[in-house]
């Protein structure tokens, strides 16, 4: 797997396979960060990018000490099935 690269300029974690770029998308909001949006293209579905992007923004968030609000719908369900990241979800 690629390395995972935060462009703050576009406020996105990508990877890029075989051409194609997978990421997840954000916006930042006094003390966290609102994770919006989870793109992965046709031919990278499957390999676990969704998961390993995912996975490094909350990483990310928790060595930030930034709050997580899971917009996207695929993190609302990651982080059910990885309590250990619970812990970081904002509570409005």
């Amino acid at each position: 797997m690629e390395p995972i690269t935060h462009l703050q300029d576009k406020k996105r974690f990508e990877i890029t396979e075989d051409g194609y770029t997978a990421y997840v998308a954000y916006e930042l909001f006094e003390g966290g960060i609102d994770i919006t949006h989870t793109l992965v293209p046709k031919p990278l579905e499957g390999r676990g990018l969704a998961s390993a992007l995912v996975k490094h923004v909350l990483e990310y968030a928790g060595g930030q000490a930034l709050k997580v609000r899971p917009t996207c719908p695929f993190v609302k369900v990651y982080v059910e099935r990885h309590p250990q990241y619970r812990y970081l979800i904002f509570e409005s």
